[in-house]
């Protein structure tokens, strides 16, 4: 409320008889703001949505729909996110879809893109959730950094139209970067937003975003390179291989952004550090059940296998690690082993060969 109708009000309560509140009540409703939500990703496009309804004078409320796939390392990565809300003296929170996340992974009903990233399903369920959300915060519509043409799968007209109508936000889903080349909205048409305000930004130059970052002082957002893993082609392959053997668990997940990964049988899959931080990792994410390998005597990577496990599996492991050593190919050597509950114990193996190695990488 503006300190005048404040003012207005205050005279009109205590030195107007009651039923002149009425006329306070309508000078206090009107001079309240209006509120959006923004789908926030701390990208540039997102950053630049949020800003230019900020600029209209609308209370602005920013949610990022984490998940396991936003990053590598998920909690640095809110971290940062928040950092760059913050620069726009932005309201923000964070809401973790990962679980309701797993249903569109096993059947998207838009299909994948180039790798296993259901996109369009992606951004309903996000929409969906940020429907819900509105009711709560108290806001009239939502809205998104989505640009007209800029990424092939998403954010083609006929896909923006689809994702509108199936997330139930039709017409109040508004989209300031493109805004001119799409029909106008309710807000719009409301007058809560200025359309003359909004732009229309369309294909796949960033150009237009990099200048108008520049006019409004906008130097924090995250690369336009950096996105999800899903688009990844080697996160993609050790993915769909979970998908495929029936296996798509969060901790399963977790630990496909590690390692070498190797699929032994069915239920077997081994997994093998590359550096420190791999084998650091490994052994923050193993599981109670899960067979830990170490080099025995020498330096080398840590590996864990996880699934059914049976001699052969675990010869297989022990050479599969010796290999990613500096033992020679001609020589044996010891690897321990052991789980949670189980003692450590010794197996002596040949480094596997490389055309071994290739036949069980995925």
């Amino acid at each position: 409320m503006s300190s005048l109708s404040a003012i207005i009000c205050e005279k009109l309560l205590f030195n107007i008889p009651a039923g002149r509140q009425a006329i306070c009540d309508n000078l206090c409703i009107k001079s309240m703001k209006k509120k959006a939500v923004v789908l926030f990703s701390g990208g540039l496009d997102s950053i630049l949505a949020a800003k230019i309804i900020m600029d209209q004078d609308i209370e602005v409320l920013g949610i990022n729909f984490s998940m396991e796939f936003v990053s590598k390392d998920v909690e640095k990565h809110k971290k940062r996110i928040k950092e760059i809300a913050n620069s726009i003296n932005m309201e923000f929170k964070i809401v973790d879809i990962s679980d309701e996340y797993m249903g569109v992974l096993k059947n998207p009903a838009y299909g994948f893109g180039s790798n296993i990233n259901p996109c369009i399903d992606c951004k309903i369920l996000m929409l969906k959730k940020a429907k819900d959300i509105i009711k709560e915060a108290g806001a009239e519509f939502v809205v998104t950094g989505e640009v007209l043409g800029e990424r092939p799968m998403s954010q083609r007209m006929d896909a923006l139209n689809a994702i509108e109508n199936k997330s139930g936000l039709k017409g109040y889903l508004l989209r300031p970067l493109s805004a001119k080349l799409l029909k106008p909205t309710i807000p719009e048409e409301k007058g809560i937003v200025d359309r003359n305000r909004l732009f229309g930004i369309s294909g796949r130059s960033r150009k237009p975003q990099f200048e108008l970052a520049g006019k409004l002082g906008i130097k924090n957002y995250f690369a336009p390179a950096g996105g999800c893993l899903l688009t990844d082609p080697g996160f993609a392959r050790r993915l769909g291989d979970l998908i495929d053997h029936d296996a798509l668990f969060l901790d399963d997940i977790r630990l496909l952004k590690f390692g070498r990964h190797f699929r032994f049988g069915e239920k077997t899959k081994f997994v093998l550090g590359r550096n420190k931080e791999d084998n650091e990792a490994i052994m923050n994410l193993k599981k109670e059940n899960d067979a830990v390998f170490e080099p025995y005597g020498y330096q080398g990577p840590i590996g864990i296998l996880r699934g059914e496990r049976n001699d052969e599996f675990m010869k297989l492991a022990a050479g599969f690690l010796i290999s990613h050593t500096k033992v020679k190919n001609d020589r044996k050597a010891n690897v321990r082993y052991w789980t949670i509950r189980e003692n450590k114990n010794i197996v002596s193996s040949e480094p596997a060969r490389r055309e071994k190695i290739d036949e069980k990488r995925i």
